[in-house]
């Protein structure tokens, strides 16, 4: 799986198995705006019933598994974010962004692991195959 993310330096295309940028091109990421009726929505993203959102509180995720009908808290341990993808094939493989470090989940948002690819003003992602 591989990642598309905007920063400063353009899009980082990042192999998230190898944690490395393949390359830094100009082309724009298309990261669908989802709009959500949630307080300090910072970013969102959908797939199917699972919803991720962004919001800028402690802590910085909140997660629907039903549509937004009802939310969960996640990701304590993580810093301020700025973005978030998830799988368009796989709705438990969510990405969230802070400023300059990637995050992945490979259990809808319970669980993250720090990717030590580091990207400076990070303001979009999205995962492709």
């Amino acid at each position: 799986m591989r990642a598309l993310v905007a920063c400063v330096l353009g899009t980082a295309e990042v192999d998230l198995a190898e944690e490395e940028v393949v390359e830094i091109t100009d082309e724009p990421v298309d990261a669908p705006a989802l709009a959500l009726d949630l307080p300090l929505l910072v970013a969102a993203a959908a797939h199917g019933s699972t919803v991720v959102a962004v919001v800028d509180r402690r802590p910085p995720l909140v997660v629907s598994n039903d549509g937004g009908a009802t939310w969960r808290e996640a990701g304590s341990g993580l810093g301020p974010g700025t973005a978030i993808a998830i799988s368009p094939d796989d709705p438990d493989l969510v990405l969230y962004a802070t400023a300059e470090r990637l995050h992945l989940s490979r259990d809808g948002g319970r669980f993250w692991q720090a990717l030590s690819v580091e990207l400076p003003g990070i303001t979009a992602v999205t995962l492709v195959d």
